[in-house]
């Protein structure tokens, strides 16, 4: 892999996801609640998002809030095939996330010019996504595979070459500090922002507390961005 073949984050987006500490994780259902909520979201402070694509709504939800809703800045998870990838960029999509280290998935987010945020589990994982100049990384799932202490176990060896993470699975608004002290931890993955089934029953305004609490949690001064 050619040392200029990286699925690396521009330096501006990537600085708006460390300034903003949390990433809002999606699973939409029906694309007329698409808008609304991104619309809550950005209202009480959370501009980014990862929209699961899980549900036959998820292109169409991202082309919605891509296309409607400028201040959010839509990223996409969930991505398990090329295709999905090539079709979230066509439909809007600025970066993409998966729950693992799939190369061919990565090697389509080289080929589009999508930034990419492989997951990684475990060392080798970690060693894949760097063939590919991945240097932001999902780390997933976060909890039950150890937590901050064995992300701290992993991350060691590869400290110093400025690796950054994005963990995701048990994080919470209870825990979501305590990762985010960590250098390392670009982010959180916030998905108990707005649960599927709150979104599902157009819940907005329970959604829009909880994303108040997150912004105001998670998010980082200027200088320590």
């Amino acid at each position: 892999m050619s040392e200029n073949a990286q699925a690396s984050f521009p330096a501006a987006l990537r600085a708006r996801i460390r300034r903003a500490g949390v990433v809002a994780v999606l699973v939409i259902e029906d694309v007329e609640k698409a808008v609304p909520l991104a619309e809550t979201l950005v209202a009480s402070g959370v501009n980014i998002m990862e929209l699961a694509m899980r549900t036959r709504a998820s292109m169409d939800a991202l082309e919605a809030i891509a296309s409607r809703v400028p201040d959010m800045i839509p990223g996409v998870g969930t991505i398990l095939r090329p295709d999905q990838l090539v079709e979230a960029k066509r439909r809007g999509a600025v970066f993409a996330v998966a729950p693992g280290t799939n190369r061919a998935v990565i090697e389509a987010a080289l080929a589009n010019g999508m930034p990419m945020a492989p997951g990684i589990a475990v060392p080798s994982d970690i060693e894949t996504a760097l063939e590919y100049g991945c240097r932001i990384l999902k780390f997933f799932p976060a909890e039950p595979q150890g937590g901050l202490g064995y992300l701290r176990a992993i991350h060691a060896p590869y400290a110093h070459l400025g690796l950054e993470y994005i963990p995701l699975g048990g994080v919470s608004e209870a825990n979501c500090r305590e990762y985010l002290a960590e250098r390392s931890v670009i982010a959180v993955g916030g998905s108990w922002i707005a649960p599927r089934e709150r979104i599902a029953a157009g819940d907005f305004t329970s959604i829009g507390q909880a994303a108040a609490r997150a912004a105001r949690a998670c998010r980082r001064e200027e200088r320590d961005a």
